[in-house]
């Protein structure tokens, strides 16, 4: 009796697996892969934090690790006084510290899914929108802080007619509420279709690198060039998701600040 064997699906590197079991009642607190690399990522983004201020930091000439580090602040403070505008300096570097370590967090949980065998924080839904969620309550606050109840002015547009106005109020909140789970699908999308697509590509090519044939063999090449050619494209794809998530931070922010 013949048995097949089920090929492994391209979804399997986002299975979410119990490291440290704890269920209290019917909670489930398991220390799982997931928070395993992102406490990785957070111990590394501090190790490297460290390694740069050890000392007093600051040196007049960089070493190796304040010019891996300068760069990305440098990065992220011209993003925020670019992007916020109707703010003084010292105002705006409030939101700076938040929004640095929103980007490198990010940048890093993105870099590190594409080492081999690794797992992808951001590749998650709940992930993404939990951050989400939480950055946009923040921005909320921010906006009440700033404006009082006039940022409330946001949902009515100046110069509507009367009878419009609750159609538009609630269209336009309707909007300002989609901008959080926007900014978390963007990013949970771009980072889980693009290692799937890696992963069914290179499963591709092994299995014809394995076919003891040597038409297989050289038809091989193909798909093989175009796992690197991906891998190198999710290289900037998940720098890119990081700049487009803090772009994006900016600018509600901007908009919470500024009402228009």
């Amino acid at each position: 009796m013949q048995t097949r064997t089920q090929a492994p699906s391209p979804l399997e590197q986002f299975s979410i697996l119990p490291l440290i079991p704890m269920n209290i009642g019917n909670l489930y607190f398991s220390f799982t892969n997931s928070s395993l690399f992102m406490l990785l990522t957070l111990s590394l983004v501090l190790l490297l934090i460290h390694f740069v201020t050890k000392k007093g930091g600051g040196n007049l000439v960089p070493n190796a690790w304040q010019s891996l580090v300068e760069p990305i602040y440098d990065f992220v403070l011209n993003l925020v006084n670019e992007q916020i505008g109707g703010l003084s300096g010292n105002v705006k570097q409030k939101f700076f510290p938040c929004i640095l370590v929103t980007f490198t967090f990010l940048l890093f949980c993105n870099l590190q899914g594409v080492i081999p065998y690794s797992f992808t924080v951001t590749s998650h839904f709940l992930i993404t929108l939990g951050l989400s969620f939480s950055i946009f309550i923040g921005i909320t606050i921010v906006g009440f802080q700033r404006n009082g109840l006039h940022f409330l002015s946001f949902l009515l547009p100046a110069g509507v007619p009367l009878p419009l106005a609750p159609f538009l109020v609630l269209l336009e909140l309707i909007s300002y509420c989609f901008r959080a789970l926007s900014l978390g699908i963007r990013l949970f999308a771009n980072m889980m279709a693009g290692h799937s697509l890696v992963k069914i590509l290179s499963g591709f090519a092994w299995t014809m690198l394995c076919m003891n044939d040597l038409l297989y063999f050289i038809g091989d090449l193909g798909p093989l060039f175009i796992v690197l050619a991906l891998t190198g494209l999710e290289l900037g794809v998940a720098i890119l998701q990081a700049y487009v998530f803090t772009i994006l931070i900016c600018i509600y922010l901007n908009d919470a600040i500024n009402l228009h």
